[in-house]
């Protein structure tokens, strides 16, 4: 499932991973989570799961706290939360979630990262129908772990799928179920490494590791932008 629902997961890991990054990234979410729906995350489940990833990340209280204070802050950024699609090498269609303070800064940052190592930018929306929106939760697996009582357990929450990869359960099912599948971990007693909404290709496609190569110029560019959430193509 790990290459299904995001263009290659080690290349994933490989940009995640830098705190100096994921941390600024992470904090934003919670920002944006908070202006939307106030600050209590047990009144607010997008801020309750923005907590929940930053903590999964080893992200400190302090830096969690700050987060949530910004978005009542007098002088807080007016963030707002926008997407982007294009065409990239050898048919890899593109898909980029924003949270930004200055729409056209960013629009102009993405247009170029796509005129250069792309095909171009395509009006929003042209893409939606290419990928599922999908609740994602994954967490670890451990000695006790049955996958066949946890489908069980989780069936009626919306569960679509279950699987284990390298010793991490991924749980996935409609976005529209986010809610009910997280309550549902929870009266279990699993706490999620990682819950989110992706966006899954629905006609993933194949390429080489040369046409990677050149594939992986373009994302990183768009990865590296600091108004940009997430990255999504239909590579399989």
């Amino acid at each position: 499932m790990g290459r299904a629902f995001e263009y290659r997961r080690a290349a994933k890991e490989k940009r995640w991973g830098k705190m100096s990054r994921i941390f600024p990234r992470l904090g934003k979410a919670i920002t944006v989570a908070a202006k939307e729906g106030g600050s209590d995350p047990d009144m607010n489940a997008k801020l309750r799961t923005a907590i929940q990833n930053a903590k999964a990340q080893n992200m400190p209280k302090d830096n969690i706290d700050a987060a949530i204070k910004r978005a009542t802050a007098k002088d807080a950024a007016d963030y707002v939360e926008i997407n982007y699609e294009g065409k990239g090498p050898h048919g890899v269609l593109v898909f980029v979630e924003c949270a930004t303070d200055n729409p056209t800064r960013t629009v102009a940052n993405v247009k170029m990262y796509f005129s250069k190592y792309g095909q171009g930018m395509v009006p929003t929306g042209s893409l939606e129908f290419m990928f599922g929106r999908k609740a994602v939760f994954e967490f670890e697996a451990t000695e006790t772990t049955d996958i066949e009582e946890l489908e069980l357990e989780l069936i009626d929450a919306g569960l679509e799928e279950i699987e284990i990869e390298e010793g991490t359960v991924y749980v996935t099912g409609d976005y529209t179920d986010f809610g009910s599948l997280s309550k549902a971990l929870e009266g279990l007693g699993i706490e999620p490494t990682s819950a989110s909404l992706k966006r899954i290709p629905t006609s993933p496609i194949t390429l080489t590791e040369e046409q990677m190569e050149e594939v992986d110029k373009l994302i990183d560019k768009i990865d590296e932008d600091d108004d940009v959430q997430a990255v999504y193509t239909n590579i399989g």
